[in-house]
């Protein structure tokens, strides 16, 4: 199948709306696994894990956060079969739907001091069946932007739902700051269910938008040309497992990292060192502010400039983050942990998680380009992100140093910048084949400029 092929399928002007649909639904997706966070941090030991020790709640708050991460690669597989042999709008609106529906039901979920501990079991539940919805999402939203795009732009398109965090997470960071307003006993009480239920109206929103853009294009050559697998899985596991293992590998401390920022870092804050909950979520929420412009700039860049310089560097970067992030925490002084956060997630994150989602798709052929990216994309978030809080919690009771937590993520961190300079030598090969299949005369000089 080639991408030349696919370019007759494509509308005018369809790449824009395609990318608008994807950077809607992956918002409202984001924004709902951003304000489980936030509650888990925030609210969720006092509501769910009342009769625990401190460290013994906010160790199972966690580990409700994390069954989340660990169910994603189930959905990668689950959906990602089906958009790799019926198409990826469809699972789009599917999983759009799941996960809508669940964070409204956890709106709704009565507390331990109603029903015990069955509170804590269907919070479980539906944690993971939200996980599993949002194995799905990633790889559609992003696959429809990137197929939709100009072979020359598609860093810049597959990076506009990579923008779906930082956006999701600046509508969830303000729902939360908004009811952190409220008196202690209110929030408790009824507050913190607000931002669940109004992920109703957003999944409204994101329905209408999505039902009204069109199939994948490199999709429908796939189907007329009959060159769909009939389990890609397998197909994947036989023919693409090392680019999978890259792929996860290359996410993993990038995931670890993210998580650590959004939430283990609010709740280390805010009881260890004693700074107020609302500045917390400001300065959070700032930091989104400025990624947002930071991932469509890494996007762009990765179409024009070397890749794996970005790669490089980027990731040289947040290593030196982690650390400045911990010992700013450890000042007390909020300008210091803002000025860490802007820098180091804001920006320093921001150059390489904007170029990683072209990277990823370019890393499979487009006949089971769902299920790959998806699964390795999905293995590293539940591993990384899934299991980092709870890891980072246990190695500050036992060390009682913080810069503990920091050497485990850099370790990650430098893991994962080996394994992308490996996975771009796989991706121009896949894309130097496309456009060698296509026929196209700018096929060398865009292989040259992503290494």
């Amino acid at each position: 199948m080639s991408v030349a092929n696919s370019q007759n399928q494509r509308p005018k002007g369809a790449a824009r709306k395609v990318a608008a649909a994807s950077l809607a639904g992956n918002t409202i997706e984001y924004y709902d696994f951003s304000i489980y966070g936030l509650a888990a941090a925030l609210v969720f030991p006092q509501l769910f894990f009342p009769d625990t020790n401190p460290f013994i709640a906010t160790l199972a708050t966690f580990a409700t956060l994390a069954v989340g991460y660990f169910s994603r690669p189930l959905g990668a597989v689950i959906f990602g079969h089906y958009g790799d042999r019926i198409g990826r709008k469809s699972i789009l609106v599917i999983t759009l739907l799941i996960m809508g529906g669940v964070t409204t039901l956890i709106g709704l979920l009565p507390t331990f001091e109603t029903i015990g501990i069955w509170a804590a079991i269907i919070l479980v539940v539906l944690r993971l069946a939200q996980g599993i919805a949002f194995g799905g999402e990633w790889g559609g939203a992003i696959l429809m932007a990137f197929e939709f795009a100009p072979p020359n732009r598609r860093g810049f398109y597959a990076a506009i739902p990579q923008l779906g965090p930082a956006a999701g997470s600046i509508l969830g960071n303000a729902a939360f700051l908004l009811v952190t307003l409220l008196p202690d006993e209110d929030m408790l009480a009824w507050g913190w269910r607000i931002p669940f239920l109004f992920s109703s109206v957003l999944v409204a929103v994101g329905l209408f938008i999505r039902l009204r853009i069109s199939e994948s294009p490199e999709f429908k050559v796939v189907k007329k040309e009959g060159h769909e697998v009939k389990v890609p899985l397998l197909e994947v596991l036989r023919k693409h497992l090392k680019s999978v293992v890259l792929v996860a590998l290359s996410h993993l401390g990038f995931g670890a990292f993210s998580i650590l920022v959004i939430v283990y870092l609010v709740n280390f804050s805010t009881k260890e060192a004693g700074i107020d909950p609302t500045i917390m979520l400001t300065i959070t929420l700032a930091t989104f502010i400025v990624q947002i412009p930071m991932i469509l700039l890494a996007g762009h860049l990765s179409d024009i400039v070397s890749r794996k310089k970005m790669m490089v560097i980027g990731s040289a970067l947040v290593i030196a983050a982690v650390f400045h992030l911990f010992w700013a925490v450890s000042t007390h002084n909020p300008w210091l942990i803002a000025v860490s956060y802007i820098v180091g997630f804001g920006c320093c994150y921001s150059l390489v998680y904007g170029a990683q989602a072209a990277l990823f798709a370019d890393s499979f052929p487009a006949e089971v380009r769902f299920t790959g990216m998806s699964l390795g994309y999905q293995i590293a978030t539940s591993l990384g992100s899934g299991l980092t809080p709870m890891v980072a919690a246990v190695l500050l009771q036992y060390t009682g140093s913080p810069y503990a937590i920091s050497i485990f993520v850099a370790a990650l961190l430098f893991i994962a910048m080996i394994s992308m300079t490996r996975l771009i030598a796989i991706a121009d090969l896949n894309r130097g084949k496309s456009s060698g299949a296509a026929g196209t005369s700018d096929a060398p000089s865009e292989v040259s400029a992503h290494r």
